[in-house]
């Protein structure tokens, strides 16, 4: 059954959402293996497309029971889809090589059509230095050395020019990132969970995907009042700088439509899970249960329960009112028909009212 608000009942700021998207860790458990989880990912953005989404996201995590390297499964993904946009939400540039890194979304974005949606982050973590190196510099800094760096080799530009006859090829020859896909910037988005970097990204010209973790906020301020302020950040640079208006913006969140008295009793056990465990909520079996949440860290709210109950908050929440795009974020430990689940609830019973369809 459709729910569909009416104009009142929408608040004055509130965006209408052209674009419904969604974000997966493309996990896998202990039992049935990688395998098995990477065909149920693929399985999954199958899905999604068939249900009108316009972009699906996964997430990039190390020595653990998730992905570890999207590009090739997006590469992979993208031979059984054909509209649906691809994107990694969010790649830490930290731990890679930025050039390549170009290379291969270079070449993922050719083989996909032109549909790959890149974000990355430059936000700080020591937890791999024993396995990727030290830097010199503090992880930020590093960070963003190479963002910049991967920013120019997919624009194109020339990153050496052969200034010798010793060096294998012949002298003032410019190197460039080969294949080139020459649209993939505009695609490129920063991963926010701060002021800060949403403002970095205005001044980078690339786009902005705000997540389910945050840091930096004002004493006593709510997850959703502050990244109604991010965004708000993020928006107000980019006219500042670049004189237009700024880039879609998307915002993750978790948006469980309990269609029935089953699964709203689940979703709200997820819901004490997450406010009970924070970042340990919702792990796959066999999965490295993180460390404490760090101090002055925030994590998303989950909106659970009935239709009408899930439309009225989220059509109340300040930052996903500011957002363009909305993306679902599906519980880590969650299975394929539990996700898929998910994914036709929320289009048959909330993303109407958020002035989405099909053929936005």
């Amino acid at each position: 059954m459709n729910i569909v608000a009416s104009a009142a009942t929408v608040p004055a700021p509130f965006r209408p959402k052209h674009r419904l998207g969604f974000n997966t860790r493309v996990s896998f458990n202990d039992e049935a293996g990688p395998a098995q989880g990477l065909r149920d990912g693929i399985e999954l953005f199958k899905a999604a497309e068939t249900l009108g989404y316009q972009s699906g996201w996964a997430y990039q995590r190390h020595f653990d029971h998730y992905l570890s390297s999207p590009l090739p499964f997006f590469a992979a993904a993208g031979q059984h889809t054909r509209h649906i946009t691809l994107g990694s939400a969010v790649i830490p540039m930290r731990y890679q090589d930025p050039i390549l890194l170009a290379e291969a979304a270079s070449t993922t974005d050719l083989l996909i059509g032109g549909r790959l949606e890149l974000a990355v982050s430059t936000g700080t973590n020591a937890a791999f230095d024993a396995v990727f190196g030290t830097t010199d510099t503090d992880a930020r800094t590093e960070a963003k050395r190479r963002q910049a760096r991967f920013l120019a080799a997919i624009r194109g530009e020339v990153l050496h020019t052969v200034s010798g006859s010793d060096q294998g090829l012949p002298e003032g020859t410019e190197l460039r990132v080969t294949p080139h896909s020459p649209t993939l910037r505009s695609r490129i988005r920063q991963g926010s969970a701060s002021i800060g970097s949403a403002i970095q990204a205005a001044e980078l010209g690339i786009g902005l995907i705000s997540g389910t973790v945050q840091h930096d906020h004002a004493e006593g301020e709510s997850f959703s009042e502050y990244q109604a302020r991010i965004i708000q950040a993020y928006r107000t640079t980019w006219r500042r700088i670049w004189g237009t208006e700024p880039p879609p913006v998307a915002v993750a969140a978790s948006i469980l439509v309990g269609t029935t008295v089953e699964l709203r009793e689940k979703y709200a056990a997820y819901d004490l899970e997450r406010r009970t465990l924070g970042i340990a909520a919702s792990r796959p079996k066999g999965a490295i249960g993180p460390a404490k949440q760090p101090p002055g860290v925030q994590i998303s709210p989950v909106f659970q329960g009935g239709p009408d109950t899930v439309i009225e908050a989220v059509l109340n929440d300040p930052g996903l009112a500011a957002a363009d795009e909305v993306v679902l974020f599906l519980p880590p430990a969650f299975d394929f028909a539990e996700n898929v689940q998910l994914l036709t609830d929320l289009v048959k019973t909330v993303a109407p009212s958020l002035g989405w369809s099909p053929n936005s």
